[in-house]
């Protein structure tokens, strides 16, 4: 059997700590439509990292790991975060050796992003002043611009936003030296003096990450504007009219869902594309 015809393996890192979300039903969705598109045999496993304390081994070629709630800085040496620290070390190991075939590669997204941040001390990770959430535009920088995982956007484009922390001040000497980069920053704000969050980073030449959620789509965002809650914090935050304009872009299909098409998929091709070329 060929490589190509092989069955190819991802694993999910679940980081939702037992709560109830739509970010784990997208990767999987993503993932489904993915494999049916390609033709791909493809088997995925998922893994309970804050709740379970399970993280993956090496056997899987590629690995998501996936937003989640709480705080990315008060997890600092716990148990399911050292093992999670160590499970990036081993990949990073494995990439790093040059007897090591195929590469693996890693998404991550808003938590998993943020924890990445610390653990490769390439940023500055602290507590916003109000949450941010909704559908904001997402501007590339000049290293964004030939980003293959953005193959298909307009810049700006579209992105879901749901964080009560954020990174900033990225150190971008440390950053060159891993050989990775700031590809994307919030929308400017002439208006607010505070420094714009880093909005994707890739972290070397197999890592990559997202503040924000490049999963989301049209039916999770749908439910979770018309939640009380965030309904009440985009319109404290934000007014009325633009949380009627953010279920009005649900369903365009240039902004969240043309992301959702986008950057994960483009992520998966990548990586699944090295592994043919074995």
């Amino acid at each position: 059997m060929s490589r190509q015809e092989s069955q190819k393996r991802i694993a999910i890192l679940d980081m939702n700590d037992g709560q109830p979300n739509q970010g784990m039903r997208c990767i999987r969705e993503i993932l489904q439509w993915w494999r049916n598109t390609n033709r791909y045999d493809l088997k995925y496993d998922e893994f309970d990292v804050r709740q379970g304390k399970e993280v993956p081994d090496l056997s899987y070629d590629t690995y998501i790991s996936s937003g989640g709630p709480g705080s990315p800085l008060e997890s600092e040496n716990s148990e399911w975060e050292n093992k999670f620290f160590h499970w990036i070390h081993q990949v990073e190991k494995w990439n790093n050796d040059i007897a090591s075939f195929p590469k693996k590669h890693i998404f991550f997204i808003c938590h998993s992003f943020q924890l990445a941040c610390r653990y490769f001390k390439i940023a500055e990770v602290s507590k916003r002043k109000s949450t941010a959430f909704g559908v904001f535009p997402i501007h590339e920088l000049r290293e964004g611009k030939s980003e293959p995982i953005f193959e298909g956007l307009p810049d700006p484009f579209y992105g879901v936003d749901s964080r009560d922390f954020q990174v900033t001040q990225p150190y971008h000497n440390r950053l060159r030296q891993m050989g990775g980069c700031v590809l994307a920053i919030e929308k400017e704000r002439p208006h607010v003096q505070l420094e714009r969050a880093v909005m994707a980073v890739r972290f070397n030449e197999y890592f990559v990450g997202t503040q924000f959620h490049p999963e989301a789509d049209a039916v999770g965002m749908s439910m979770y504007l018309q939640r009380e809650d965030k309904k009440k914090t985009v319109i404290e935050n934000h007014g009325e009219a633009k949380w009627r304009s953010m279920l009005e872009h649900l369903n365009d299909p240039d902004k969240i869902m043309l992301t959702n098409r986008c950057i994960l998929p483009n992520f998966l091709n990548i990586a699944v594309g090295e592994l043919i070329e074995q």
